[in-house]
């Protein structure tokens, strides 16, 4: 694993990746950051290709532009969390979606009537990609803020970047 940092206007982010692909990138005193920085610590900080790319992508992202697609990613985790995830990435730049929608999503996948949105806001919060796996792009079915690693704060501000919602909201 490798390890690389970008200075973000909502603070600093690490990055991790393999040779090829990224696998991790998460804010300064977010939830699992002390467990990223702890595992890629005894990695090299190389600045590999895919560290470019996802800078070059945040550049772009922070200045409230559509960065297009994201660059190559590589995620682990359980059946379910991987389905929630890829769900994640199909929700487009400057909309957003509800656990239960995604919730009824993965039910119909499975070929089950009902699926907590309990269980997908865990999933989510286990994304150890931010940002372009958009986490910050889900609410609560009420419209309500609820959960994101990185603080609302963070979330409310990314949301404000894409559009979503108003300074003043």
């Amino acid at each position: 694993m490798y390890i690389n940092f970008y200075p973000s206007p909502f603070g600093n982010i690490a990055l991790t990746a393999t040779e090829t692909a990224l696998t991790g990138l998460c804010f300064e005193n977010q939830r699992h950051y002390d467990e990223i920085f702890e595992a890629a610590r005894s990695s090299a900080a190389k600045d590999l290709p895919v560290f470019k790319q996802t800078r070059e992508w945040l550049d772009i992202y922070f200045q409230g532009k559509n960065p297009g697609p994201v660059p190559p990613l590589h995620m682990e985790g359980t059946p379910f969390r991987l389905a929630v995830w890829d769900i994640l990435k199909t929700i487009p730049y400057g909309q957003t979606t509800t656990y239960g929608k995604i919730a009824e999503a993965i039910a119909a996948q499975r070929g089950i009537s009902h699926m907590s949105a309990q269980a997908v806001g865990g999933a989510v919060g286990h994304n150890p990609i931010s940002i372009l796996v958009p986490c910050h792009r889900v609410i609560g079915s009420d419209g309500s803020l609820t959960g994101y690693d990185g603080g609302i704060e963070r979330k409310v501000s990314l949301l404000q970047l894409e559009g979503i919602l108003k300074s003043n909201d």
